[in-house]
């Protein structure tokens, strides 16, 4: 099973990124499950969602506590709760962000990380670009689908074209390839300077 942890805020379109990683998941023939954690749902309020995905039916229902990934949404979040907690060790770690790791301070955290499993993507400015809207979680989604190989570009776009219709969904699918093809290149590029190390 592979277990992926969502952070984000009231009004980022957590939950909706779970939800579309658990529809991409099912296009593929995975079993999916996905769910929030519900607390304060106000706009701008920390949120948390979780999204499953296995080979066989999906019979736990608990918060998963020691995800295989994690996508952070908004990286001021980083500053006020642990959003690694229980992250698997060489997990995926995707965050929203111009910012390196070394910017953010997780330089100590992160240093015997794979440098393949770590990336940060501008999500909100391809939301903005492409949708016309500051929303970073079908970027992010793509994204991770290109760092993690878990799930594949196509699956996305068809997950998209599930939530979304007409100019929203064309806007999202042209932000998701952008962002894809933007960690795709990062990832090799970070898997031949390791080679090359």
């Amino acid at each position: 099973m592979f277990e992926v942890r969502i952070h984000g805020r009231g009004g980022q379109g957590v939950v909706t990124a779970a939800e579309m990683l658990s529809i991409a998941a099912f296009e593929e023939e995975h079993h999916a499950q996905a769910f929030p954690s519900f607390g304060s749902e106000r706009t701008g309020a920390p949120v948390v969602a979780f999204c499953r995905i296995d080979e066989k039916e999906i019979r736990l229902r608990e918060p998963i506590m020691e995800p295989d990934a994690v996508i952070v949404q908004d990286p001021t979040l980083l500053y006020q709760i642990d959003v690694f907690a229980g992250l698997k060790k060489n997990g995926f770690i995707l965050i929203n962000t111009k910012s390196t790791f070394e910017e953010l301070g997780l330089t100590d955290y992160v240093r015997d990380w794979p440098a393949d499993r770590l990336c940060t993507l501008a999500a909100t400015d391809l939301g903005l670009k492409h949708v016309g809207r500051p929303m970073p979680n079908v970027p992010l989604l793509a994204g991770f689908a290109a760092l993690s190989g878990k799930i594949k570009l196509e699956s996305v776009c068809d997950a998209i074209k599930v939530k979304f219709s007409g100019k929203v969904a064309q806007g999202n699918v042209a932000g998701a390839t952008e962002a894809f093809e933007m960690v795709r290149a990062w990832v090799e590029n970070a898997r031949k300077e390791v080679a090359h190390a």
